[in-house]
């Protein structure tokens, strides 16, 4: 792809963004184009990627046919109004500001814009993430396919009708917290019974990889994998009985529930 990639926004998810388009789609780094309010760390980034740093929005917005915005949601709105001046109809938006819907930032630059909104999670900088996707109407099968390729070096694109964002924010988005506290109490429980906390660590690491590899190779049902290494009156059908007689279906339910009920909660547009 010959077309100039604009990258507003310079943290952690816009440097995956650009290290992806760079490193793993093979974009020519002449033709990416990076800013962010803190120089030093755009300069970094650029640096790495051999990419362009600009020193204002108007070396970058004008000039390209994808800008991805990558700043947090509390800053897009001045963002959207300082660039709506300087935008043409074929260009592409594609936003990771978590709560902010299509609607508001066609509302910022024009309503004929086209839009494309996306809630990545943490896995992405590693290339291991899940990315949901929906487009704005303006947006045509050709340029979110576009889009997607760009992503695909993030990890799973999933797309998704807008109404269904902030439950992918609940389930996905902040899903890997829910993990990483699994895998926190996995090692302390190891650590408990006497196993050394590196060694626990490892164990369950190794544990966690396989078992996600093992759904991901064939079509069983979770609980059909389940079943396969709970014997009667064996030990994990002692330690699954524990599980469900405190909740632990229950509160992880409630979790993903509450998480996307705030999502709503924040929701802008």
């Amino acid at each position: 792809m010959n077309k100039k990639i604009g990258l507003i926004g310079c943290g952690a998810i816009g440097s995956a963004l650009g290290k992806g388009f760079v490193q793993k789609v093979g974009i020519d780094p002449s033709l990416v184009y990076l800013y962010d309010i803190n120089k030093e760390r755009m300069h970094v980034l650029a640096e790495e990627l051999s990419a362009v740093p600009t020193e204002s929005l108007s070396e970058i917005v004008p000039h390209c046919q994808h800008i991805f915005i990558a700043v947090k949601p509390q800053d897009i709105e001045g963002l959207l109004y300082s660039i709506r001046e300087m935008i043409n109809r074929e260009q592409i938006f594609t936003s990771v500001a978590a709560g902010i819907t299509i609607n508001f930032i066609e509302s910022c630059l024009s309503y004929e814009s086209k839009v494309i909104r996306l809630m990545p999670n943490t896995p992405c900088l590693i290339g291991e993430g899940t990315i949901a996707i929906s487009a704005g109407e303006h947006v045509t099968e050709d340029e979110r396919e576009e889009v997607e390729k760009l992503l695909k070096p993030l990890g799973l694109t999933i797309r998704l009708p807008e109404d269904l964002m902030d439950a992918a924010t609940g389930l996905s988005g902040t899903g890997p917290a829910y993990v990483f506290l699994f895998i926190e109490t996995m090692i302390d429980a190891g650590v408990s019974v006497g196993i050394r906390r590196d060694v626990a660590t490892d164990m369950v690491v190794q544990t966690i990889i396989g078992s996600a590899s093992m759904m991901l190779e064939n079509s069983k049902h979770p609980a059909e994998l389940r079943n396969t290494v709970t014997s009667p009156s064996g030990t994990t059908a002692s330690a699954l009985h524990v599980l469900e007689e405190n909740g632990f279906r229950s509160c992880l339910l409630k979790s993903v529930i509450e998480a996307t009920k705030r999502a709503k909660e924040l929701r802008r547009g």
